[in-house]
């Protein structure tokens, strides 16, 4: 098994712990910081595992695992889509897997193979081969 402080490996504690258990937050933000030793970002308030991007766990932000917030019911959830924002490839190692998933769920059916092959140049060129064929496995595995 791979290393979990290895950056490529686990960047969100929904590849972790289990729905309810984390926070979702709208985006990267300051109030949360990655803990390499965990492998995701960590509320530096509350100590509460926090996922950054609530298109890739399918939940609306909210204070799940810190303050109980009640997980919305399958009826009335919403399904988070990706923003402009999002696909915006990152800076940080960290955020390739989920801005990886961002292209994919944008992409139209039919230009899935063309923005995959787009995504996988931009990111080598940024992150290189391995870490961004490691990124690619965990996003089209998962």
């Amino acid at each position: 098994m791979t290393d979990v402080r290895d950056a490529t490996c686990v960047a969100c504690p929904a590849q972790r712990l289990g729905v309810g258990a984390f926070d979702v937050s709208d985006r990267p933000r300051v109030e949360s910081r990655y803990d390499p030793d965990l492998g995701y970002r960590v509320d530096r308030a509350s100590g509460a595992p926090t996922c950054v991007h609530p298109y890739r766990v399918g939940l609306p932000p909210g204070r799940y695992g810190s303050a109980g917030v009640p997980l919305p019911t399958a009826d009335d959830r919403p399904q988070p889509a990706p923003t402009d924002e999002d696909l915006v490839l990152p800076d940080d190692v960290t955020l390739l897997e989920a801005w990886l998933i961002a292209v994919v769920r944008r992409a139209p059916a039919p230009e899935l193979a063309r923005a995959l092959r787009a995504a996988e140049e931009r990111a080598a060129a940024r992150f290189g081969t391995e870490a961004t064929v490691t990124a690619l496995r965990r996003v089209l595995t998962a």
